[in-house]
């Protein structure tokens, strides 16, 4: 009987299920066995019997829940093929964040895999995305809508530092999430030739020391003292994106927030949040990126997953490429503050809408 990508992967109340393989992909709740994509929080849990992931991801998961965060940890080689039951497994480069991976599924000769999140955009502190060729692709679609063409992060840099230059009497207060976006808008800033203390927010430190022990060089990364913020004057600060409009900002210098998001791509984001400075940097695909990805798998069939799907799934219908979404709930971009998909949606419409009036 010939096998099928049903037969493969199947969407249980924990999340994708491989029934051949006897375990969960990035699953939502406790279980057996457990592969992972990558980090953060929303696709790696703690409290599963075992994990097989990226060593980065073991070690990410190990400073965010501690040494026991589960019964028993292997860790996956990219590109090395594992047997896992009846079906074999390869990690290959996802280029969202340390450690990230898409996962490939591949039994009888039919490939399922599975993106987890990823970008094709450059990221000095993550090994760069690697098309995989397979019979099935399911892919994320955080920014699947067509408005979602992120800028050059190298010219949002620029703004930064451009901002900083103009206004070196103000403290500038950037949102990034602890994990993976912070610690590429620091290398971003070294590779910019900028050299001073980047100052953290205290959830910042743990993650950021564990980038420093895997190499990357972020150079001086003071933790902010409540007594030292009025004298920071001229700074770049990294806080977690809850911390832009809390108490924790208001001490310093006349501070300019900005935050670093592909969120900051609609305008109407930046304003509800208060946000002077948007940064768009972005660790997820976005449409053209997510466009071009599904063409250079050469998949037959496209699964989406949280995000923007229909928009998606109506895409691969034009390029005569069988798609459906998959409705799963518990993911999205580790779940800090980004917006629910039906309100983002809505303010991407209006973007649209908006620049079609221009």
């Amino acid at each position: 009987m010939t096998l099928r990508a049903g037969d493969l992967l199947t969407l249980t109340r924990e999340g994708l299920y491989c029934p051949l393989g006897r375990f969960h992909v990035d699953p939502t709740w406790p279980v057996e066995r457990a592969l992972i994509s990558h980090g953060h929080a929303d696709h790696a849990r703690a409290g599963h019997g075992s994990v097989l992931a990226t060593g980065e991801t073991l070690r990410i998961m190990a400073v965010r829940y501690g040494e026991d965060f589960c019964g028993a940890r292997q860790e996956a080689v990219l590109g090395a093929d594992v047997r896992v039951g009846d079906v074999t497994v390869r990690f290959a480069p996802a280029g969202h964040v340390l450690g990230s991976a898409q996962i490939a599924i591949e039994a009888q000769g039919v490939r399922v895999v599975v993106s987890g999140d990823y970008k094709r955009a450059h990221d000095p502190t993550c090994r760069p995305f690697e098309v995989v060729p397979c019979d099935v692709f399911i892919t994320e679609a955080t920014f699947g809508l067509p408005v979602f063409r992120m800028p050059d992060t190298a010219a949002e840099v620029r703004k930064l530092l451009n901002s900083v230059a103009l206004f070196p009497e103000r403290a500038h207060i950037v949102g990034a999430y602890a994990l993976g976006k912070a610690q590429r808008v620091m290398m971003l800033l070294r590779e910019a030739g900028y050299d001073r203390p980047i100052h953290l927010h205290g959830a910042m430190e743990k993650l950021t020391e564990l980038y420093k022990r895997e190499g990357f060089a972020l150079g001086d990364t003071p933790k902010v003292a409540a007594a030292d913020r009025a004298g920071l004057k001229g700074a770049i600060v990294l806080c977690p994106p809850s911390s832009i409009q809390d108490v924790w900002s208001r001490k310093f210098p006349d501070p300019v927030t900005s935050f670093a998001s592909g969120w900051m791509r609609v305008r109407a984001r930046a304003r509800q949040k208060g946000v002077e400075l948007p940064l768009v940097i972005s660790d997820h695909a976005d449409w053209p990126d997510l466009c071009r990805t599904i063409r250079e798998t050469g998949a037959g069939e496209v699964w989406v997953t949280h995000g923007q799907e229909d928009a998606l799934v109506h895409w691969c219908g034009t390029q005569g490429i069988a798609a459906k979404p998959l409705h799963m709930l518990g993911y999205g971009d580790d779940g800090e503050a980004e917006p629910a998909p039906v309100e983002a949606a809505q303010d991407a419409a209006d973007e649209v809408t908006d620049e079609a009036a221009a």
